[in-house]
C-alpha cells in the first residue's frame, strides 16, 4: 500500500554537459537559502563532486538519485527520505536532458523528472547563437511526451541585443518563459579534469557564494521559479522505506578517512553503518599522527594525488595503518583510497610514497583511465563479499596501476562493464584489506553493508543473511539520524 507526500520541487537540466547547470543550481540554492528557505538538493547520477558543492550551498546533505543504479521505487523512497523537514527540493540533472546509456535514454534526466513529477528549468548555453535557440528548444519540447519544461535560463549571453533576440524568439515560437539571463562571466568556481574541484580543496567559498547571490539577485527571477516548484502534484511512494536498525555493529568503531584527499562518500553509506550501531571515527590522513583504536577502516575516493606530498609526509600515520593491516585490520578502500594503499603515487613527474600496504604504484595520467558505470562479479573468496555477488557502481580515475608483485595479491572481481585495473580485473585483496576502483551506493548494492558486517563478525556472514534480505526488500534504504 502506497502513501503520498507533497514537496515543492524543480529539476535543473541543460541541453548538454558544460552548459552551466551546476553553476545555476548553486546560485539557485544560494538565493533560496538567502530568502530563508530550508532547501535540500539532489544530484542525478553518481557524481560526488557536484553533490559536494550542492551540499556546501544548501547546508544539507545532497543525495544522489541514479536511474542506472536504482529502480524507481528506491529512487522515490530515497527522495522521500531526503526531503523530510525541508521546504523545497532542487534536483540537478547531468549531461543533456535526454542523454542516457542507451537509445531509449532509459537513465536520462528527463526520465527522472517524469518519475518525480517535477517541472524542468532548462539552462541553455547561448554562446554564438541567437534565433536558432528557439528551434532547439522546440525540439526539446517535442522530443518525448510527458516532459514538462516550464522555463529556460539563458546562460553566457554576450550583450543586451543578444539577450533581446533570443528571449523574443524563444517566447514567440515556443511560449516558454525566460526566467533568467546570465551574462558571460569569469569562472567563479575552480575546475579540474571534467568538472569542479572538490569544495574541500578550496578555501574561498564564502566570497564565491556571496558573489553568486548578487548575480542571481540581478539576473534571475527566483520568485517565478519558486512558484513553478509549488505547482506539482503529490508523489505516490510504495512503503519500501523501512527502519533498518539493529545492534549488529554495536560497540564497533569504524574509522573513516575524510579530509582534503578523501571526500567521496555517499551519505547513505555512512548512515547505514551508524544505523547498525557502529561508531564512525572521522580521521584526517594529512594530520593524524597515529591510527586510533578502531575495528575497521573505510577509505573513500578523492584526489590523493593533489595532496600526495602532505600524505607522504605523515609517515607515522601511514606506518600505523600498514602495521594494522598486517595485524588483520579490515579495510575497504575505493579508488582514491585504493591509491593510498599502494607504494607510490606518481604525478606530474614526481613520486610520493604511500602506505605500502599493496605492492602497486599508481601513475596519474592526463586522461581518464576509467570513467563510467561499472558492473563487476565477485569470483574469488574474500572477507567482504560471497562469490557470485554482482556489484553495480561507477568509476572515475586518472590513475593507472602498476602491479609490482602479484604473488602477494588476489584479484577478486571480474569486470563485466567498465575498466577497473585493466578492463578485466578489479578488487585487489591483501589479508583483510580490499581495494577497488568501483564506488558503490548501499541503496543499489546492499551487499556492501552486509559485507562490512560480515568482515566484522566472528560468525560466517554467508550463514547470516537476514540483514541482506531486509536491505534488498527495502531497496537498501536506510533510516538514520546520523550527522554527516
Amino acid at each position: 500500500m502506497s502513501y503520498s507526500f507533497q514537496i515543492p520541487r524543480v529539476v535543473i537540466a541543460a541541453q548538454k554537459g558544460g552548459a552551466g547547470k551546476t553553476f545555476f543550481t548553486l546560485g539557485l540554492l544560494t538565493a533560496l537559502r538567502k530568502r530563508g528557505f530550508k532547501v535540500v538538493s539532489f544530484k542525478k547520477g553518481p557524481d560526488y563532486i557536484d553533490a559536494g558543492w550542492l551540499y556546501r550551498a544548501s547546508g544539507y546533505p545532497c543525495r544522489n538519485l541514479d536511474p542506472f543504479l536504482m529502480d524507481d521505487e528506491t529512487i522515490l523512497a530515497l527522495f522521500s527520505r531526503g526531503v523530510q523537514g525541508s521546504e523545497v527540493a532542487i534536483i540537478e540533472g547531468n549531461r543533456g536532458l535526454y542523454d542516457g546509456v542507451d537509445l531509449e535514454g532509459s537513465c536520462s534526466t528527463a526520465r527522472l523528472a517524469r518519475l518525480l513529477k517535477a517541472p524542468i528549468v532548462l539552462v541553455l548555453d547561448c554562446t554564438k547563437v541567437t534565433r536558432t535557440m528557439a528551434a532547439l528548444l522546440k525540439g526539446f519540447l517535442e522530443f518525448e511526451e510527458g516532459v514538462e519544461i516550464k522555463g529556460v535560463i539563458l546562460n553566457r549571453v554576450a550583450r543586451a541585443r543578444h539577450e533581446n533576440i533570443i528571449t523574443r524568439s524563444i517566447e514567440y515560437y515556443t511560449g516558454i518563459p525566460v526566467l533568467g539571463v546570465l551574462p558571460r562571466i569569469k569562472v567563479l568556481f575552480p575546475e579540474r579534469h571534467l568538472g569542479l574541484v572538490p569544495w574541500q580543496e578550496f578555501t574561498l567559498e564564502e566570497s564565491l557564494f556571496s558573489k553568486l547571490e548578487e548575480i542571481f539577485r540581478k539576473n534571475v527571477d527566483v520568485s517565478r521559479i519558486i512558484d513553478l516548484a509549488h505547482q506539482v502534484p503529490p508523489l505516490e511512494v510504495s512503503p519500501k522505506e523501512i527502519f533498518i536498525s539493529s545492534h549488529e555493529l554495536e560497540g564497533v568503531r569504524i574509522g573513516v578517512l575524510r579530509d582534503k584527499a578523501f571526500q567521496f562518500y555517499y551519505p547513505e553509506n555512512l548512515e547505514a553503518l551508524s544505523a547498525l550501531g557502529a561508531e564512525l571515527v572521522f580521521l584526517d590522513a594529512l594530520k593524524e599522527s597515529r591510527l586510533p583504536d578502531i575495528q575497521a577502516l573505510y577509505i573513500g575516493g578523492g584526489f590523493p594525488e593533489t595532496q600526495a606530498e602532505a600524505l607522504s609526509e605523515n609517515r607515522s600515520f601511514m606506518k600505523d595503518l600498514k602495521e594494522a593491516v598486517e595485524d588483520g585490520l579490515p579495510v575497504y578502500a575505493e579508488c582514491g583510497g585504493l591509491m593510498y594503499l599502494g607504494e607510490k603515487i606518481i604525478w606530474k613527474g614526481k613520486t610520493f610514497p604511500m602506505t605500502g600496504v599493496l605492492p602497486i604504484d599508481f601513475e596519474v595520467k592526463e586522461r581518464p583511465q576509467g570513467h563510467g558505470y561499472t558492473v563487476v562479479r565477485v569470483d574469488e573468496q574474500n572477507p567482504f563479499y560471497p562469490t557470485g555477488t554482482v556489484l553495480q557502481g561507477h568509476e572515475f580515475h586518472y590513475s593507472l596501476p602498476i602491479v609490482k608483485d602479484d604473488s602477494r595479491l588476489k584479484f577478486c572481481f571480474k569486470v563485466e562493464r567498465g575498466f577497473g585495473f585493466d578492463g578485466r580485473r578489479d578488487g585487489v585483496l591483501y589479508k583483510r584489506a580490499l581495494g577497488t576502483y568501483t564506488h558503490v551506493h548501499v541503496a543499489s548494492t546492499p551487499a556492501w553493508l552486509a559485507g562490512m558486517c560480515r568482515v566484522l563478525s566472528e560468525k560466517d556472514w554467508q550463514d547470516t543473511k537476514s540483514l541482506g534480505k531486509d536491505l534488498s526488500a527495502s531497496g537498501g534504504v536506510i533510516k538514520s539520524d546520523v550527522k554527516i
